[in-house]
């Protein structure tokens, strides 16, 4: 069955996402936190279609184990763990972009404030 070939090059897909460091990410600046919180929304999109993926599979199994023949105990548990997994890797991700929401956030505030501060700075108040 095609379905229970393709398990490992999920998990293996599961964990290169997960072993990727944040900084090195497809060329984004490791400063540039808007991106990278897109980046991470991505990643989680992403990783929620091969949860409903998952899920659905499992759902056809336990509708239908007879379709599964003697394979189907190991697509069950593959899917079940897939599923585990991949809701952890959803939760890691979703995280991530928040974290870089609020960076992002936090930049701009940062950035606003020191353009005050200079804007005052060149301002002389005569009375």
């Amino acid at each position: 069955m095609q379905i229970s070939k393709s398990i490992p090059a999920i998990f293996l897909a599961v964990v290169s996402f997960l072993a990727t460091p944040a900084i090195a990410v497809e060329g984004i600046d490791e400063n540039d936190h808007a991106a990278l919180a897109q980046y991470y929304e991505n990643l989680a999109d992403e990783t929620k279609v091969k949860l409903q993926q998952n899920k659905a599979l499992l759902e056809q199994y336990e509708m239908h184990p007879y379709y599964f023949g003697r394979q189907g105990q190991d697509i069950k548990s593959h899917s079940s763990a897939n599923i585990r997994e991949y809701e952890k890797i959803l939760r890691q991700f979703l995280k991530k972009a928040d974290l870089h929401k609020r960076m992002a956030a936090d930049q701009a505030n940062s950035t606003l404030n020191k353009a005050k501060i200079n804007h005052n700075w060149g301002t002389t108040v005569i009375r």
